[in-house]
């Protein structure tokens, strides 16, 4: 990306030519959302949430026969990739901030692998073609999905588990 593209305050990571970069990912699937222009997709799941827009998930056929199990009603994990999303930025400047921060302290999409964590109500399951109907998501329409994990209260809620003592 050129320096125009950059905020005040906003530094690319240094990196060598040579740094390892494959990590075997294959796409499953993708989102289908209302959203087609980063400028009009919420920044989060949120704000998703508040335009009440629904969206889906299309599974590609080899995936399909993975949803057994899945039930609507249910919470599950998306993990995206978000492939529109620049990958350079160490620092990034927040519109609502008056400092640049480091990009691991922040829920930007600008990261050096632009994976995405979605955490949706299942409202529907169509295992027969592949679809699961998602109360919102946040991201462009066609971004790439890479996994779907469910979501247990018992072990993902933060502090669900730890003994008191």
């Amino acid at each position: 990306m050129s320096d125009e593209t950059r905020r005040e305050g906003e530094r690319v990571f240094s990196l060598p030519d040579a740094a390892p970069f494959d990590a075997g990912l294959r796409f499953i699937g993708r989102i289908v959302s209302p959203w087609t222009e980063r400028s009009a997709c919420p920044k989060n799941m949120r704000q998703a949430r508040e335009r009440g827009q629904a969206a889906r998930v299309e599974l590609f056929p080899p995936y399909q026969e993975a949803l057994a199990g899945l039930e609507a009603g249910s919470p599950i994990f998306l993990f995206t990739f978000l492939d529109r999303a620049r990958r350079d930025l160490a620092l990034q400047m927040p519109r609502h901030a008056d400092s640049a921060r480091g990009t691991f302290s922040l829920r930007s999409p600008v990261r050096p692998n632009p994976i995405g964590l979605h955490l949706v109500e299942l409202v529907a399951v169509d295992r027969e073609n592949g679809l699961l109907s998602i109360d919102a998501i946040d991201v462009l329409d066609g971004t790439p999905l890479l996994d779907i994990k469910p979501y247990f209260e018992s072990v993902d809620r933060p502090g669900a588990g730890l003994a008191s003592g």
